[in-house]
């Protein structure tokens, strides 16, 4: 079989029945494959897909790279070759990614000549939301003490996010963007831009979520989904410097939100930000879900 660009067309909120469909058959463990994230980016990743017998393809292009993802879905070697082939026809410095454990055990078995390298930027953390939950022992002692100081400084009512306060979580966004100066920089705006498709097609997208409230206000949020039946993903958590302490203390609310139904918790990846890194490994991740890409091939 072949594939050809025109089988793609580009994302959107009627395609989330297609990703629901396909990953309760065949679930998937990396933030980047959920249809939130591909939806809410879309107009930073310019994403398309194409389905095939029960097999995803995404592509996304930006003005940096043009990359299309393994097939997503059913095991068809028909279509994963013509994904390749595609990817290849691209000419790209990374024209094909792999993002769940399972392809790259395939690629290696099957095509060896293909040579695939981490990129460790956008590794996935993943953590066991009971540790989340409980922080115990001495790996989480600065961080209990942090939220201790907090919550004598700062003391907050916790909310789920809904439409009876989804006016004050848009107000919220506006005074975060405003101090995090959104609209100087490139990658802000696109993430302004696509937490409040987050937050507009908040029940479309079986999204959930809770606030932060210290001193009757919101001062953080956090807005997660569903990832597989064993982990839930943190799409995106928010808070002002007002109360030093706020991001320990969301990120504390919403493992103890989350951890009767899920056993692990995904707070995706660091996209290579020292400070950002530094703290996804302060609280110790049980494992990573690792990001491949096909080296630029010279045919």
């Amino acid at each position: 079989m072949k594939l050809h660009e025109e089988d793609f067309h580009p994302i959107e909120i009627e395609d989330k029945v297609i990703f629901d469909r396909i990953f309760k058959k065949y679930p998937i463990q990396h933030s980047e494959n959920t249809f939130g994230t591909l939806y809410c980016w879309r107009s930073y990743g310019n994403y398309s897909i194409c389905e095939h017998e029960d097999s995803l393809i995404i592509k996304g292009e930006t003005e940096n790279y043009r990359s299309y993802r393994f097939p997503l879905g059913s095991l068809n070697p028909e279509v994963f070759e013509a994904t390749i082939k595609l990817a290849e026809e691209l000419h790209d410095d990374a024209p094909l990614l792999i993002l769940e454990p399972w392809q790259l055990s395939w690629v290696e078995k099957n095509r060896p000549d293909l040579i695939f390298k981490q990129d460790r930027d956008f590794f996935d953390y993943v953590y066991r939301s009971d540790i989340l939950a409980t922080l115990p022992g001495q790996d989480f002692l600065t961080v209990r003490k942090h939220l201790n100081r907090f919550r004598k400084k700062c003391p907050s009512t916790i909310e789920q996010i809904s439409e009876a306060n989804m006016d004050d979580v848009l107000e919220f966004l506006i005074r975060w963007c405003a101090q995090r100066e959104c609209d100087k920089y490139t990658i802000l705006k696109h993430e302004k831009e696509a937490i409040h498709e987050a937050i507009n097609h908040f029940s479309e997208l079986n999204f959930s979520g809770i606030t932060v409230n210290p001193r009757g206000e919101i001062g953080a949020i956090a807005i997660f989904e569903e990832l597989n039946p064993e982990t839930a993903v943190v799409h995106y958590e928010k808070g002002l410097p007002d109360c030093e302490g706020i991001y320990k203390e969301v990120n504390f609310q919403t493992a103890l939100h989350l951890q009767d139904r899920y056993k692990y918790i995904n707070r995706e990846s660091d996209m290579g930000i020292p400070g950002l890194r530094e703290a996804k490994e302060r609280y110790h991740p049980d494992h990573m879900v690792k990001l491949y890409y096909l080296e630029k091939t010279l045919k």
